[in-house]
């Protein structure tokens, strides 16, 4: 890897940021606060919340098995996507290598920040090799963008591939596991030490069952995550996600109990699909949807709207030709969709 002051952006590594009231006061208690032009009725919401979300993180740290000062909170994964093309990535000069297909906010954020986007194809199983993703970087990539669990494959990525780009990469390796409880596999989280060059991407939508809050992570070294609190709003995160998302991590029995109904109405539900006339392919999956592929995809997305049923047709997407993306809902909407496809 290269060292972090090279492949982060030179006037990011110059910046100066925003220094909020509540950040220098920090280690010291206080009970009176006049310092942040706040309005001093309507508690608790009067007040601004905490820049670091330092509890929230504590919390985090001790579900995830990551040290508080390896976690960034933001509103959202897209923020936790954004950041590091703008802390790393030089508009107009800089490329980032992703795995395609993929899930598209990687390629949004790229065009929005003015950086080019490489996209390298999987093979028919949709899995990665190394090599091709390496023999696509070159002087200026500063980003390899992997999803594993992929989206919208649903698949794991081979992990020895996973492993040679994160030894033989001298920038900085993304690994999106924004469904990585779903599957058995070993979080690469566990691995920050290992490879200083990681950032793993994690939420709160999946799993968690909390889309709602807008609560994304990202798993890093002290001085990446550093960065990209400096470069970060100030109150990125609002008082009420950190109160929801304390209250939830309070409860991951109740969590765990979720992914073991939604794991068993997965196999049901794609032994079933298999089963349906329409149905050509239905493809492995680790995460908490399949997807799988159909005779006429437009149709038969077209048919359900009807019904009031909605999946996603990602016809449109590289190598998923005439491929429905189906989300595992409970068995009751399970069953709805399967009586509607048996029908059409």
């Amino acid at each position: 890897m290269k060292r972090l002051e090279e492949l982060v952006r030179p006037n990011i590594l110059k910046l100066a940021p925003y220094s909020s009231a509540r950040d220098e006061y920090s280690g010291h208690e206080a009970h009176v606060f006049l310092d942040a032009n706040e309005n001093p009725y309507n508690k608790p919401l009067n007040r601004y919340p905490d820049p670091l979300q330092r509890e929230l993180k504590a919390r985090i740290a001790q579900v995830k098995g990551v040290a508080p000062e390896n976690i960034f909170l933001g509103n959202g994964s897209d923020e936790a996507i954004d950041l590091p093309y703008r802390c790393f990535c030089k508009p107009g000069i800089d490329n980032v290598v992703a795995i395609e297909p993929t899930y598209g906010m990687y390629r949004v954020c790229a065009d929005i920040n003015d950086v080019e986007y490489r996209p390298v194809k999987l093979d028919d199983n949709f899995q990665m090799k190394a090599d091709d993703l390496l023999d696509a970087c070159d002087k200026n990539t500063k980003l390899i963008w992997i999803c594993t669990p992929n989206n919208p494959t649903g698949n794991s990525l081979n992990r020895e591939e996973i492993l040679k780009v994160l030894s033989s990469f001298e920038g900085l390796v993304i690994i999106d596991e924004a469904y990585s409880d779903f599957s058995s596999q070993k979080p690469f989280r566990s691995m920050l030490h290992e490879h200083p060059n990681l950032i793993v991407l994690n939420t709160m939508s999946k799993a968690w069952g909390c889309a709602a809050i807008r609560l994304g992570m990202a798993f890093a070294s002290e001085e990446i995550i550093h960065i990209f609190n400096k470069v970060k709003y100030p109150y990125n995160v609002n008082l009420l996600s950190q109160k929801k998302a304390l209250e939830m991590l309070n409860n991951p029995f109740e969590v765990d109990k979720w992914v073991g109904i939604l794991i068993q109405e997965r196999h049901r539900l794609m032994e079933a699909f298999k089963q349906l006339p329409l149905c050509k392919q239905v493809y492995p999956t680790d995460a908490n949807f399949f997807l799988a592929k159909v005779d006429d995809a437009n149709a038969i997305y077209n048919y359900l709207v009807e019904k009031g049923i909605i999946v996603r047709n990602r016809s449109r997407i590289t190598l998923c030709n005439n491929c429905l993306r189906i989300t595992i809902g409970t068995k009751t909407e399970n069953n709805e969709l399967m009586g509607a496809l048996r029908s059409y």
